[in-house]
């Protein structure tokens, strides 16, 4: 993949108990494009989710961003370096409206110490105020910025918790199975809503097994299988990989 390398992976490891849940992984994601990290269930795609966004510490194994190593840092300095996530489950504050989402999203991604964005001068206080205006009407979400969150359907849940990671100010986005639940009106708006994202730079890292979402989107695709690295290459090269099509469908005796 051309472009500069925005995360790296290095011989990965992660243990739960006597389960190797990610095995030997070494991966690298460059800036600026779309990628997909796909495999069966218990593959362990959310557990390098995890690792990556420091959930879960590495029992062995380097993750880099830029020039930052991750493995030391806790969630919160994470975000601060340019990474945001979602979850595979919604995680929204049911009392909190549209833009009350946002608004926490870039708590998160101010400046350490002071009270986050209450402490900011006010030109500050502007620019962030204009950017969740942008972010709110780049994802459709405006007319209900004011609906708290559990007054709205699953489909615009789904656009909510993406806005809040945006407000983070992200370099780097992982979306944990996004189209989750989602109907075929919903996942198209989704495939829509995405390309945007990636349109203001943003480099998107996706879990999805919703595989419309991952072919019609992803320039470059991760495949695991027991947590090891099986494959990757373009969706025309995963198409077509013998052991791709083997850890999904099984192998005829």
């Amino acid at each position: 993949m051309s472009g500069e390398p925005i995360l790296m992976l290095y011989s990965v490891h992660k243990s739960f108990g006597g389960v190797e849940a990610v095995r030997d992984l070494t991966l690298s994601i460059c800036a600026g494009h779309i990628y997909g990290l796909i495999g069966p269930n218990g593959a362990g795609k959310t557990t390098v989710f995890n690792l990556i966004t420091g959930v879960y510490p590495c029992d062995l194994g380097s993750i880099r961003m830029a020039d930052k190593e991750l493995t030391q840092l806790k969630p919160h300095q994470i975000v601060r370096l340019g990474l945001a996530r979602t979850f595979q489950t919604i995680r929204l504050f049911a009392n909190l409206t549209t833009w009350e989402h946002v608004r926490v999203g870039q708590s998160q991604s101010t400046r350490p110490g002071g009270r986050g964005i209450f402490s900011l001068d006010r030109a500050h206080k502007k620019r962030l105020k204009e950017e969740a205006h942008r972010i709110l009407d780049l994802l459709g979400l405006w007319e209900v910025r004011f609906r708290k969150a559990s007054t709205l359907p699953y489909g615009i849940q789904r656009k909510v918790e993406i806005a809040r990671a945006l407000g983070m100010g992200p370099k780097l986005l992982l979306l944990d199975e996004p189209a989750a639940g989602l109907n075929i009106q919903e996942t198209e708006d989704l495939l829509k809503t995405l390309g945007k994202i990636y349109e203001l730079g943003i480099t998107l890292l996706i879990i999805e097994h919703d595989m419309r979402v991952i072919m019609g989107l992803c320039r470059h695709i991760f495949v695991l299988n027991f947590g090891q690295k099986i494959a990757e290459g373009t969706p025309d090269q995963i198409r077509v990989n013998e052991q791709v099509i083997e850890a999904y469908l099984g192998k005829e005796e």
